[in-house]
């Protein structure tokens, strides 16, 4: 017997952190630091009494476009079968498709598409990676939150250090500054006190034109990192491509685009060594798996963006090993945390994604607005 979606609520709060964030966009003048993260939260329950969680997020500026586009749109899943994932989170596309089908309309979708896909596993009584068929019960995890540049050199390997005494197997710093030399001589002292052997990726943040991240490539060559992140604009593709041939160094980029489509111009150009998809940015968990499909098939590597506790899941269904970010972040939003072990994170065993949102949350929601009966 099928169930129907009966209840949707939706809520929108502001995060604050610690202290400003800064990485290279902040450094070179195209942004503020960052001071709050807007996360969008959505809530489904069936007739049969059966509830999903899930969230998406902006960072500086679109939390109030997310949280309005979702209202527009959640009252079409009522009457629908939760099972039916696909099938109702393109009816969701549609219903907004006069914005497009990317951006913040995906966005603000994806909130509602992951609590689709925790209900699913929540009322199976399986962790969301069971369900969806994991290849592995941990996964690889670095640390970036430790490497941003406003963070001084002497902080930066201190917390390295409470990152891999904390079970965490690499780490990522930021990269990108308007003096090169700066960069190198971080990069050089982070891998100096580390050793040879502690995985070591650098993160440009879109701030490097074409002959600058050719010879910033080059240069970094010498500290054999796992991949070099974003070194141009997220969306040259060619030039992407034209890198990842010249450098023995691998390339990771896709954090900043916003659809399957706009990471399929990656796969086709070959623009990547390792693709780093964020699913709450291109419409949640179904896009993800139908990019993740592809993304297997041309032999691509794979490191999703943020937002561990939706990755972790996604990551260990993916057929070769992967990386998944760590990012304390989003820790007071939850009730749970997650265990890393000896450089891995480890897949929780609660059902669904396995969180649940805190009182700390709540108490930072700004606006909520129900649909249905509840």
């Amino acid at each position: 017997m099928s169930d129907r979606i009966r209840h949707v609520e939706l809520s929108t709060l502001r995060l604050p952190l610690a202290q400003p964030v800064s990485d290279a966009k902040v450094l070179t003048g195209r942004q503020r630091p960052m001071t709050e993260i807007a996360v969008l939260v959505a809530v489904v329950t069936t007739e049969d009494g059966h509830v999903g969680t899930g969230f998406s997020y902006s960072k500086r500026a679109g939390g109030p476009a997310q949280y309005a586009h979702a209202k527009e749109v959640a009252a079409d899943l009522l009457g629908e079968d939760p099972s039916d994932i696909a099938k109702v989170t393109t009816k969701l596309l549609w219903a907004g498709a006069s914005v497009g089908r990317s951006g913040v309309a995906t966005q603000a979708i994806a909130a509602l598409d992951v609590a689709l896909h925790d209900l699913k596993a929540r009322r199976a009584g399986l962790p969301l990676s069971k369900l969806l068929g994991s290849h592995r019960e941990s996964v690889r995890t670095y640390n970036t939150s430790g490497g941003f540049l406003h963070t001084p050199l002497p902080e930066v390997l201190d917390r390295a250090d409470a990152s891999l005494a904390a079970g965490i197997g690499g780490i990522k710093i930021k990269v990108g500054q308007p003096d090169t030399r700066e960069d190198l001589r971080r990069v050089a002292a982070v891998r100096e006190h580390l050793g040879p052997d502690v995985p070591l990726m650098v993160d440009a943040n879109q701030q490097w034109d074409r002959r600058t991240a050719l010879r910033m490539g080059r240069a970094l060559e010498e500290f054999d990192l796992v991949w070099i992140e974003e070194p141009l604009d997220a969306y040259d593709a060619v030039g992407h491509a034209d890198l990842a041939r010249a450098l023995d160094t691998p390339v990771a980029t896709g954090e900043m685009l916003a659809s399957v489509a706009e990471h399929l111009q990656l796969l086709e150009h070959r623009s990547a060594d390792v693709l780093q998809p964020d699913a709450p940015r291109i419409g949640g968990i179904t896009p993800f798996l139908r990019l993740a499909a592809l993304a297997d098939q041309a032999g691509v590597d794979l490191a999703p963006h943020f937002a561990m506790e939706i990755h972790l899941h996604l990551a260990a269904t993916y057929p070769r090993e992967t990386w998944v970010e760590h990012f304390e972040w989003l820790d007071p939003l939850f009730e749970e945390r997650l265990e890393t072990v000896g450089g891995r994170m480890v897949v929780p065993d609660r059902p669904g994604l396995g969180f649940t949102f805190s009182e700390q949350a709540r108490a930072w929601t700004t606006e909520r607005v129900e649909f249905g009966v509840r």
